[in-house]
C-alpha cells in the first residue's frame, strides 16, 4: 500500500533532499507540494520546489504557493547563512528549468482540494514552517479527519539552533506551531532537532550518492554552503538533512521510535519564544502535577538506528 503524502515545504537544501526522497519512492504516492516561508523568501523556496520536482522528472506533481510570512509577528530573518542567498547553496539555476506552473488558488486551497479528492486519509510532511498546516486547520475543521497525521520537521529537546532555546521552524512561526502542535485536532509526529542531528552523515555518504548518478550529484552539488555551516555546527565533516528524517517517517512510519509526551510552544517575546517544551517525565509523575496548559499529545521521535536509516535514505535517494 503506498502513502498518500503532501509535502509542505521551504527548500532549503535539506528540504530539496526530501522532495528527492519521496519523490524517488514507489511506496509513496506523492499527491502535492506546497511552499511556505522560511530558508529564504517565498519566490525562492517555491522556485525551489518545482526545479527539484524537475530534476527528479516529476512535473506530474502540483504545486502551490504558501503564506509569505507568518500568522502574527514579522520572520526577523531567514536561514541564508546555512542554504545560502538562493537556498540551494547558490546552485539552484543548476537544476533544471520547472515543467509545471504553479497551481491557481494558493497552498491552503490545494491542500484542502487533495484532501477532499483522496480515497484515503493523507499524510501531511510539514518540513518548514507550520503557516500552512495551521491556516488550513483554522479554515477547514471539516477536513481533520482526512489527514492521517502530520508529520513534523521541527523543535528541540535541549537546546535550539536559531536561538539557545528555539528550532528554526518551529521558531519562524511560534503561533502557528502552537495552533499545530496544541490544538489536539490531527496526530501530529514530531521530529525534533536533537535526533536529525544525530542522523547526520558524512561526506563519504555525500560521495556515495554523488557517485549514484545525476540525480545523486545534482543533489549533493546542492551542499558547499551547507556542508559549510554543518562543518562549525558539528565539529566534524558531515551535514544534517533534518528534513529528510522527518520524511522517512512519513514514508515509512515507525522507522523512527517515537513517544507520545505532552508538547507547548512558547509563544512570548522572552529569550525562549519558538521553543518546544516536551515534558519528558513519567506519566505518573505527570499525573500527579497536572496543570491547566500543560501541552497537547504529539508522538516524539526520540530514537532510531541510524545505520539502517542512513542506508534507507541512500538507497532511495540513489535510484534510478
Amino acid at each position: 500500500m503506498s502513502t498518500k503524502l503532501i509535502i509542505d515545504t521551504d527548500p532549503g537544501v535539506d528540504d530539496a533532499f526530501a522532495l528527492a526522497l519521496a519523490a524517488h519512492s514507489d511506496d509513496v504516492d506523492l499527491l502535492g507540494v506546497t511552499s511556505v516561508f522560511g530558508n529564504v523568501g517565498l519566490a525562492a523556496t517555491t522556485r525551489n520546489a518545482r526545479r527539484v520536482l524537475a530534476l527528479c522528472k516529476r512535473g506530474d506533481v502540483p504545486v502551490a504557493e504558501g503564506a509569505a510570512r507568518p500568522l502574527v509577528h514579522p520572520h526577523p530573518h531567514v536561514a541564508k547563512y546555512a542554504h545560502g542567498a538562493d537556498g540551494l547553496s547558490g546552485r539552484a539555476a543548476a537544476l533544471p528549468e520547472p515543467e509545471r506552473d504553479v497551481e491557481n488558488g494558493g497552498a491552503v486551497r490545494l491542500l484542502a482540494d487533495l484532501l477532499e479528492s483522496s480515497a484515503e486519509p493523507v499524510t501531511i510532511a510539514a518540513i518548514g514552517p507550520l503557516t500552512n498546516v495551521a491556516t488550513l486547520l483554522a479554515a477547514r475543521p471539516d477536513l481533520h479527519d482526512r489527514i492521517d497525521r502530520v508529520v513534523i520537521m521541527g523543535g528541540a529537546l535541549l537546546h535550539g539552533n536559531t536561538s539557545a532555546a528555539a528550532e528554526f521552524n518551529i521558531w519562524s512561526d511560534p503561533e502557528a506551531a502552537a495552533r499545530v502542535l496544541g490544538g489536539g485536532e490531527v496526530p501530529c509526529v514530531l521530529v525534533p532537532m536533537d535526533l536529525t542531528y544525530r542522523c547526520a552523515v558524512s561526506t563519504e555518504w555525500l560521495d556515495a550518492l554523488a557517485s549514484s548518478g545525476p540525480v545523486g550529484a545534482a543533489l549533493t552539488a546542492l551542499t558547499p554552503d551547507y556542508l559549510a555551516h554543518y562543518r562549525k555546527a558539528l565539529g566534524w565533516d558531515g551535514m544534517v538533512i533534518h528534513d529528510a528524517v522527518a520524511v522517512a517517517e512519513a514514508i515509512r512510519p515507525g522507522i523512527l521510535t517515537a513517544e507520545a509526551l505532552p508538547v507547548s510552544v512558547e509563544t512570548s517575546f522572552g529569550p525562549a519564544r519558538g521553543a518546544t517544551v516536551v515534558d519528558q517525565r513519567r506519566p505518573e509523575l505527570r499525573a500527579e502535577t497536572e496543570v491547566p496548559g500543560g501541552g497537547s499529545t504529539a508522538r516524539v521521535a526520540v530514537d532510531t538506528d541510524l545505520d539502517a536509516l542512513r542506508v534507507f535514505l541512500l538507497d532511495r535517494l540513489t535510484l534510478r
